[in-house]
């Protein structure tokens, strides 16, 4: 994902393809982990979790439709919301991928020390 994004800021049209390849291996990653207690707090991170790997898949396809306009919308409306927005989509999933992250292994250290 990350040489995806990185190759699309040089304009190189292979990006989205790499991002594209990389999100979706990574969403196959973290839906193949399981969380099998009842600690509420971890179930509700894991939802958070799945919807910022929903944002990337997301992510990937703005990128493709970054490179034309496939909508078939006017110009300006096109540039307004969709030309580079998915800068915008990949900093909210990356920080919601941090802040899940950290606060699993947060629950997870907490629930362990309390069994």
């Amino acid at each position: 994902m990350l040489a995806g994004a990185v190759l699309a800021m040089a304009a190189q049209d292979v990006a989205p393809w790499l991002f594209a390849a990389g999100a979706l291996a990574f969403t196959a990653m973290q839906l193949q982990q399981r969380y099998e207690g009842d600690n509420f707090t971890i179930q509700r991170l894991r939802r958070i979790m799945l919807l910022s790997d929903v944002l990337l898949i997301a992510v990937a396809a703005l990128m493709f439709a970054d490179k034309g306009n496939p909508f078939g919308l006017e110009h300006l409306t096109w540039v307004n919301y969709v030309h580079n927005n998915w800068v915008v989509l990949l900093l909210i999933a990356a920080v919601l991928q941090l802040y899940t992250v950290m606060r699993i292994d947060s629950e997870l250290k907490k629930e362990k020390t309390n069994a």
